[in-house]
């Protein structure tokens, strides 16, 4: 295991000097430019497509605003921290015509790079720089005077100075204050679709959704059934992030810990690990990205998904609550 790197270690001078376009200002852009414009960069321009609904907030932030092809033209590097299947259509309308010789790409995900969306000419600078955790959340974390881990790898280094861009920039946005380790774009990639698809949001929706339906199948009430399997989620989350996995067992009641120990070996049974077989071999072949990049592509990409959503009981007994709890039924 390497070692981290601390703010301490690092020089961020390579970030400070530098014309800086963040194409975005979603989660990810308006954190790291609202960060790295308090660690001292001074050059940052905020790129977005004609129309954009995020112009009006960028510019109330302070920054100036200008198109995709202007950035091209302008910036050192670029921080490419819009959506990641949109990267292809960017890339190819917006920054490949346009691009100033020698300018640095740097991205928080390996998807664009390691699928060959993007295909970087001979004299670019291709960084990946990942705090990881939500976009939102690096800002909260660098406003307590903390960060999230970064993790920063070096594609293709045809400055011979794209490690020291990319330790800059991680430890402009936060992540030195807690530590910066070296990856890959692949394992970066393939660590973070994986966990996000069978536990973080695929899996842990899978099960929420079937339990409650399962408990209300059994006679218990929508109320009890969504706080008992959709809506304490969150406080084990906070024991495994405070404590890990141990710890959570220790901190919870005997009767819940000898529950789960019973059923936790049922659940992840060889189906479970048959369907984290197929879910890895479509991330590693590549087919859920062509399949993903394609869906995005033909626009209108999980609106019947996300409508269908809306209307399961699990939803409508999910806003009861919360509407008692925190007034509202969001």
């Amino acid at each position: 295991m390497t070692d981290p790197l601390y703010t301490k270690d690092i020089d961020l001078d390579p970030i400070r000097k530098c014309r800086l376009a963040i194409l975005g200002y979603g989660n990810h852009g308006r954190s790291h430019a609202l960060c790295l414009r308090d660690s001292g960069v001074r050059d940052i321009r905020i790129a977005l497509r004609d129309g954009s609904p995020s112009r009006s907030k960028a510019e109330a932030d302070g920054f100036e605003v200008i198109g995709l092809d202007e950035a091209a033209r302008w910036a050192d590097a670029i921080a490419l921290l819009a959506a990641d299947e949109a990267h292809r259509q960017i890339w190819d309308q917006h920054i490949a015509p346009h691009r100033k010789p020698g300018q640095a790409l740097i991205l928080c995900h390996g998807f664009s790079i390691h699928y060959g969306l993007i295909e970087p000419p001979a004299d670019a600078d291709i960084i990946l720089a990942a705090a990881k955790g939500p976009g939102g959340a690096v800002r909260q974390e660098f406003e307590k005077g903390k960060g999230l881990i970064g993790f920063w790898a070096v594609h293709q280094d045809a400055s011979g100075h794209a490690r020291e861009l990319a330790l800059a920039y991680l430890a402009g946005i936060g992540s030195g204050e807690v530590g910066i380790f070296p990856t890959t774009f692949r394992e970066e990639t393939v660590s973070d679709l994986f966990g996000e698809q069978v536990v973080l949001v695929g899996g842990m929706v899978a099960l929420a959704k079937a339990s409650f339906d399962r408990l209300v199948a059994a006679g218990v009430s929508p109320r009890m059934a969504y706080i008992d399997c959709v809506h304490e989620i969150k406080y084990l989350a906070d024991l495994i992030q405070a404590r890990g996995i141990a710890g959570m067992y220790e901190a919870i009641s005997d009767t819940a810990e000898y529950g789960a120990r019973q059923i936790e070996d049922a659940i992840a049974g060889p189906e479970l690990r048959r369907t984290f077989d197929r879910a890895m071999t479509a991330i590693e072949d590549g087919s859920f990205a062509r399949r993903w990049v394609e869906t995005y592509e033909a626009g209108n990409a999980m609106t019947a998904d996300r409508a269908r959503d809306r209307e399961l009981p699990v939803e409508a007994a999910g806003a009861e609550l919360r509407s008692r709890i925190y007034g509202d039924a969001k």
